[in-house]
């Protein structure tokens, strides 16, 4: 791994409605763990935080009797503990009404309005209040959201709003994806996003007319949450305003996301940041699901979250960590229990690490006087390791 060669990783800005939930923790401690083995190889920096704008945080907002401002400002306390709890160390945390985030969101608005890529336009559609999606009557199911975690009603919504020519970037991108196969793992998800690639991109609607928590645009109406909330990746290294700082340093660097937003960062995001004639990001890794029982996602709309700050309190963060990180290959959907925690915890760590390290400790005292002995010469087992740290840090950046 090139000491020269800084490493940027980031997770998803986290939808801050509701309280943080295991599949949260999950990706905050994936990208940990990244990014400690980046630190030991040269400069290295990680990125959380917040996504705060939308209709849906300002419904919430309401039934709590509270100005949307009020309300993200009662919830950020929570979202930004996540990260220490689970001994995860994280560079900077972005919310996205700071006001850092708005610059960059409107500068990088005005760039792509300026390339001709952005138009005003009328969009009629179902509409998704919870997730914040216009949807095709086609895609409908039994005139509800498709999406499984979902199902809620759907509403016909007809406003006038801005439109980004994604089509425009339809053959650049994947052209991008037949001459980068690594840009997206893993291979089911890169298989899916060339699916829709072929399949023909339209325009994509930035601009929401029919509610006003958001970044508000020149003219009326404010951008889209979700056009919004991807910029948070290189508002936080300073862009424009410092692209000679941090942006110029560590952009462009490594999303590690859920495989459900893999279209917006894969397909959108990159199509954005083209626009706006700026970099690529060099990565994307869309991770599984955490299930729970049934083989369902598990999330706060579905009612079936576990705590991670419960659990923490009964496992201790380091086992909590382990079995994330162990139970399944990465990027593999897998399921979790209080019953298969405490079997991981007992089983790889209570009995095999904890006798492993009971009788090794035991036989040095007995034979060794309690003390290592020291290595007459260098092994050939030694010279294997030697480089090890080097070949296995040149897979992560």
């Amino acid at each position: 791994m090139s000491p020269s060669r800084p490493f940027y990783v980031t997770t998803p800005i986290f939808y801050i409605s509701g309280t943080p939930h295991i599949g949260h923790a999950y990706t905050t401690i994936a990208a940990d763990v990244l990014v400690r083995t980046a630190r030991a190889h040269g400069p290295a920096r990680a990125l959380t935080g917040t996504d705060e704008h939308g209709q849906k945080v300002a419904n919430a907002a309401a039934a709590a009797g509270m100005t949307p401002q009020e309300y993200v400002d009662s919830l950020a306390p929570r979202w930004r503990e996540l990260a220490p709890v689970f001994d995860a160390r994280f560079d900077d945390f972005i919310r996205t009404t700071e006001p850092r985030h708005v610059t960059t969101c409107l500068a990088l608005f005005d760039r792509m309005r300026a390339k001709g890529d952005v138009y005003e336009g009328v969009y009629e559609g179902w509409y998704c209040t919870h997730d914040e999606t216009f949807w095709p009557e086609a895609k409908l199911i039994d005139g509800r959201c498709p999406n499984a975690e979902c199902r809620r009603p759907v509403q016909w919504l007809s406003e006038k709003n801005w439109f980004f020519r994604l089509s425009k970037y339809n053959a650049p991108l994947l052209a991008h994806f037949r001459a980068n196969p690594d840009f997206l793992r893993p291979q089911s998800r890169y298989n899916e996003m060339m699916a829709l690639l072929e399949e023909g991109l339209e325009d994509f609607s930035i601009s929401r007319s029919s509610f006003d928590w958001g970044i508000p645009l020149p003219g009326g109406g404010v951008l889209y949450v979700w056009y919004d909330a991807l910029i948070n990746y290189i508002s936080a290294l300073g862009w424009p305003d410092d692209a000679d700082g941090l942006f110029a340093e560590f952009w462009p660097g490594m999303h590690l996301i859920g495989k459900e937003i893999a279209r917006f960062h894969t397909i959108i995001w990159p199509a954005m940041l083209w626009s706006a004639d700026l970099p690529l990001p060099a990565r994307v890794f869309a991770h599984g699901w955490i299930t729970g029982d049934g083989g369902l996602k598990i999330g706060k709309s579905l009612g079936n979250a576990m705590d991670p700050y419960l659990l923490v309190e009964e496992f201790g963060a380091d086992a909590l960590r382990y079995f994330l990180l162990r139970e399944a290959p990465f990027g593999s959907d897998f399921s979790i229990s209080v019953d298969k925690l405490r079997q991981r915890h007992n089983s790889d760590l209570g009995n095999d690490l904890g006798n492993l390290l009971r009788r090794s400790l035991t036989m040095v005292e007995r034979y060794r006087a309690g003390a290592v002995p020291a290595v007459a010469q260098a092994s050939a087992l030694a010279s294997e390791f030697a480089d090890l740290g080097e070949r296995v840090g040149a897979h992560i950046r």
